[in-house]
């Protein structure tokens, strides 16, 4: 620094106190360390950023791009003009105990805050490099970034704390004991959102990219963003919206995941059929019948079977009540059943079938229970129109009848 006996003799000349003149030396000395601190911190942070960007732009590791991208480079230029002040200023401040012991805080401050970002920009950049690769499309990586760096700064402020104070670990606990009450009431949301955060994760209750449903928060969508605080879920309808991470482990929701995972989607939905269209067939009914394929060799067989029932037991067949019988309701069944057998769009390892269900003012429901092969939302639906088309076409062959609300025009023809 400046030359003490030159300064000396220079403020001398002034005809002022030897102490002023010790107080002017340090304060010049302190505001020249200063001085060339921050302009060794520009150069250094220009040179580093120059030559950061020009090895990025050359390497083949895309690490270095997201490094330059979140400062790193940037925050770590800052280290050695910082440690050249603090050794400027310990020479300066040498038998100034009391500004020395003060600087030696602040430094431990900042030079911890200063770490605290390096880390997190390192965090960060690692973050941003996993989103690049396919493994990792799927995981909450913003979340367990921010988990690690909640850690960072507890462990950076606690340190703080310590040093500034001049305590131990102990007293500090005793401290933050007292204020409990107080921290938990105003960072309630935080400290929920910070474990479910960790639950999800370890648990693995959902990913980026799953299609989840939560009736409370009115989402149906997918998820975008898992955050410490909040879920972003993008709707079907192109609205968004933020759920509370809490709420994936403390509310009820639905999550689609698995069924993607499976080897199927399903179709669960229900035809209604008239109860005063459901009749006892006659031969003549099953002569017709028999030109519809796919139960053509069912009514052969089963014709047989009921024949050869009654015949044995001498069944009186005056009237079809009496003994076995085949119905157009159940001939209807099992030509759905049928026809579900032979579509090639629906995964035949998974329960396929069509079922009675209890009979309502609405008529009898036929249920076509089964699983499309392709998963996707648009594919999914056009399949299962297709089939239920059919069904609705094919119900009249039987002489049977799906119920409908009758309509204006009905009820004018029904009054007329």
């Amino acid at each position: 620094m400046i030359p003490y006996s030159w300064v000396k003799n220079v403020l001398s000349e002034l005809n002022l106190q030897p102490d002023v003149v010790d107080s002017i030396i340090l304060v010049i000395n302190t505001v020249l360390a200063l001085a060339i601190g921050f302009l060794l911190d520009y150069i250094l942070k220009k040179v580093i950023y120059t030559f950061s960007k020009f090895i990025s732009s050359r390497s083949r590791f895309r690490f270095h791009v997201y490094l330059v991208q979140n400062k790193a480079y940037a925050y770590l230029a800052h280290l050695i003009p910082l440690s050249l002040v603090n050794n400027s200023l310990k020479y300066i401040y040498l038998k100034e105990f009391e500004e020395l012991m003060l600087w030696n805080k602040l430094y431990f401050v900042i030079v911890s805050i200063l770490t605290l970002y390096i880390l997190k920009s390192i965090v960060f950049s690692i973050r941003d490099y996993l989103k690049t690769k396919p493994r990792f499309l799927d995981k909450p990586i913003d979340n367990q970034a921010q988990v690690f760096i909640t850690f960072l700064w507890i462990f950076t402020v606690i340190s703080i704390l310590l040093n500034t104070f001049s305590t131990n670990f102990r007293d500090l606990l005793t401290a933050f004991g007292a204020l409990s009450a107080i921290t938990i009431l105003v960072f309630r949301d935080s400290i929920l959102g910070f474990i479910a955060s960790i639950q999800v994760t370890l648990n693995d209750t959902v990913r980026i990219g799953d299609w989840i449903t939560s009736e409370k928060f009115g989402a149906d969508g997918y998820v975008m963003e898992i955050n410490l605080v909040t879920v972003l879920v993008r709707n079907f309808d192109n609205t968004t919206t933020t759920i509370p991470t809490y709420s994936l482990i403390s509310d009820s929701f639905k999550n689609w995941r698995g069924m993607f995972n499976s080897g199927g989607r399903r179709i669960k939905r229900a035809l209604y059929i008239k109860e005063n269209s459901v009749k006892f067939l006659t031969d003549a009914d099953l002569e017709r019948y028999k030109e519809i394929e796919l139960v053509a060799a069912f009514i052969e067989h089963r014709q047989a079977d009921i024949h050869n029932y009654n015949t044995k037991h001498k069944i009186n067949k005056k009237l079809h009540i009496n003994g076995r019988n085949m119905t157009n309701l159940g001939l209807l069944r099992k030509y759905m059943n049928q026809y579900l057998a032979n579509h090639t769009g629906l995964n035949k390892e998974l329960t396929t079938l069509v079922r009675h269900l209890q009979p309502t003012e609405k008529g009898i429901p036929l249920e076509i229970y089964a699983f499309t092969l392709d998963k996707t939302w648009v594919n999914h639906e056009a399949i299962m129109a297709d089939i239920f088309d059919h069904f609705i076409a094919a119900v009249p062959y039987f002489d049977l009848e799906i119920y409908e609300l009758p309509s204006a025009v009905d009820l004018d023809k029904f009054a007329n």
